[in-house]
C-alpha cells in the first residue's frame, strides 16, 4: 500500500476537510483511507493502486482548493499491535 500527501491550501474549516475527503473518495473508490486537515494544509490518502499525480491535482482542483505538493510513502500501518514483531 502507499501513503500518498498532498499539500491542500485554502481548507478553512471541516467542512473544507470533508468536501476534499468525499471528492477523493468518489473519484478514487479504491481508496482505503483519506483524512485531510485544514490546519495543516494536507490531505493523506492510502490507495493499494498508484494514482497519477495530475489526476489527484484535477480532482482537488475542482472542488477549489489548490495542490500544492504531492508526496509518496510506503504504508505503515500504525498502532499498538502493528508493533510486535513476529518471528
Amino acid at each position: 500500500m502507499q501513503e500518498i500527501t498532498v499539500g491542500v491550501d485554502g481548507m478553512m474549516c471541516g467542512m473544507c476537510e470533508s468536501h476534499v475527503n468525499d471528492a477523493v473518495r468518489a473519484a478514487f473508490p479504491t481508496v482505503k483511507k483519506v483524512s485531510s486537515s485544514h490546519g495543516a494544509g494536507k490531505t493523506v490518502i492510502v490507495i493499494e493502486e498508484d494514482i497519477p499525480d495530475e489526476k489527484i491535482r484535477e480532482v482537488i482542483d475542482k472542488t477549489g482548493y489548490t495542490v500544492t505538493g504531492i508526496t509518496r510513502n510506503p504504508y505503515e500501518k500504525k498502532g499498538f499491535f502493528s508493533r510486535l514483531k513476529k518471528d
